[in-house]
């Protein structure tokens, strides 16, 4: 099946009261992964490639994008591409070339008016290169590094005060930079590897009164079923997933190998790895998406 654009079925589901889910790749299981969940689901999906991901693949964009495409143009469900994550000017303005469709710039690090520079841009370029464009407001955090500057390396708690992403300020930005869909803070943390998150239900609601664009939920992974469903009903259309099939995948290693610790062939324990992944999309996607 073609490739559909991420800004379609984000429409799609926004316009229905649903959500889509968005898994993030790192190596060629994750997409197989993430295309045998969503057959197995009977929903769309968007496979999602990170900064981080192309920094993992010695920085080179091409491939590893490349083969998600392939992978989702051989599946029968309705399957984007989506460039995540992008701090850097150079790997936004390689996208369209590795075939996205669609970006997400994050410049949520940088004080406000620099943001919405940074952020301006990037969309005159995505725009101008038929891309879908969504950016960040406030700070969702929980990934090292990101806490806040001059004040070392360590990661932002989800619920310090001034991250939470603000409904005025989200209109004003929407309206400043033209992105197409807006991820907002409002208590989920990136890299969460337990389902503990309580989300801001509330602000949630305030925030889509507010913005005339989709909101996306970014670390969704430690979110439980019944606060994501509530985020969607309350206006959340696309829902960031990466750590969980990460937990999965690696969980199901570990059992092989200590039940089989000789094992040299990886397609022993990348088969259930991936089966495990597969598994874990799949009921992501019945719950934002069903």
């Amino acid at each position: 099946m073609p490739l559909v654009g991420s800004g379609e079925l984000v429409a799609d589901a926004h316009a229905s009261g649903r959500g889509v889910a968005a898994f993030n790749v790192i190596t060629l299981e994750h997409a197989e992964a993430i295309a045998a969940g969503a057959e197995a689901a009977g929903l769309p999906a968007i496979l999602q490639i990170s900064e981080n991901a192309v920094r993992f693949h010695g920085g080179r964009l091409a491939p590893v994008a490349a083969a998600a495409a392939a992978v989702a143009r051989a599946s029968g469900a309705p399957l984007a591409l989506h460039l995540d994550h992008v701090e850097s000017p150079e790997l936004l303005r390689a996208a369209p070339e590795a075939g996205f469709g669609s970006v997400m710039f994050d410049a949520s690090k940088l004080p406000y008016d620099r943001n919405v520079a940074a952020t301006a841009e990037a969309v005159r370029f995505g725009h101008a290169h038929g891309m879908w464009v969504e950016a960040e407001l406030g700070r969702v955090g929980g990934k090292p590094g990101d806490g806040e500057p001059g004040k070392g390396r360590g990661t932002l708690d989800a619920h310090a005060p001034g991250v939470r992403t603000d409904p005025a300020e989200a209109a004003a930005y929407v309206a400043a930079t033209g992105v197409d869909a807006l991820a907002v803070a409002v208590g989920s943390s990136h890299a969460m590897t337990e389902r503990t998150a309580v989300l801001d239900h509330a602000l949630i609601g305030e925030l889509r009164e507010a913005v005339p664009v989709p909101l996306v939920l970014h670390g969704s992974s430690g979110v439980p079923d019944g606060e994501l469903r509530r985020a969607v009903a309350a206006g959340m259309a696309k829902i960031n997933v990466g750590t969980a099939l990460n937990t999965a995948f690696t969980g199901a290693v570990r059992a092989f190998l200590a039940r089989d610790a000789r094992t040299v062939d990886p397609r022993r324990y990348l088969l259930p790895a991936r089966d495990a992944m597969a598994q874990t999309v799949a009921a992501f996607l019945k719950v934002v998406g069903g």
